[in-house]
């Protein structure tokens, strides 16, 4: 039995609100759109989506229980995440500026952005205690299996993230246009990124159960 129209509509609505209220991944998108163009955040946001896909296996199959029942887990994989998350920030911290076209020449950067959104989105255990406690809330036993109604949702879910992450990306466009004509423009938003990526590593490496 397919999910009724009126939860899904709930589901989406959701989905969607959560997707635009600020927060660590949509503002990553925001400042790496604006700094290499929307094309770019789109591939971030895809590989922040492809993530997704991890972690709804890992709900519907029952693996996400370990990182809400296991501590030792639950650290590890945060302590890996806020590592990276460092990483990143001294790279952009560092960053100088770069000359900004519309063309977006350097094209093989895309497969470096799809997998930094991966690595973002899986190495965050909270994500994935989050939809834990989110999908359920839409099923329904009596529609039959679990498990398809956690993978119809959680492909709902990326469907909703894409399109609000793809929106600020393009949105991101103004602020390239002034980035273009300002060296110093681009190193503060660098430092900003860096700032970000400091801060969603503090965040991570404090996240409790």
């Amino acid at each position: 039995m397919p999910i009724p129209f009126d939860t899904l509509a709930a589901f989406i609505v959701t989905a969607l609100l959560l997707a635009f209220a600020p927060g660590p991944d949509n503002i990553f998108v925001l400042t790496q759109s604006a700094l290499k163009g929307p094309w770019k955040g789109v591939m971030v946001t895809l590989g922040l989506c492809t993530g997704l896909i991890v972690h709804t296996t890992a709900v519907a199959l029952g693996v996400a229980v370990i990182f809400q029942t296991s501590q030792l887990a639950f650290t590890a994989l945060k302590v890996v995440g806020a590592l990276y998350l460092l990483y990143l920030a001294w790279g952009a911290w560092r960053a100088g500026p770069e000359r900004l076209s519309d063309g977006e020449e350097a094209r093989g950067e895309y497969g470096k952005l799809y997998l930094r959104g991966i690595i973002m989105n899986v190495t965050n255990p909270k994500v994935a205690i989050f939809f834990l406690a989110f999908l359920p809330q839409f099923t329904d036993p009596a529609r039959g299996g679990l498990v398809v109604q956690m993978f119809v949702l959680g492909g709902v879910f990326m469907a909703c993230a894409l399109v609000a992450f793809s929106a600020i990306a393009f949105a991101a466009g103004g602020i390239r246009r002034w980035l273009r004509t300002s060296d110093r423009g681009q190193v503060l938003l660098n430092r900003i990124a860096a700032l970000v990526f400091v801060g969603l590593a503090v965040k991570l490496a404090t996240a409790q159960r």
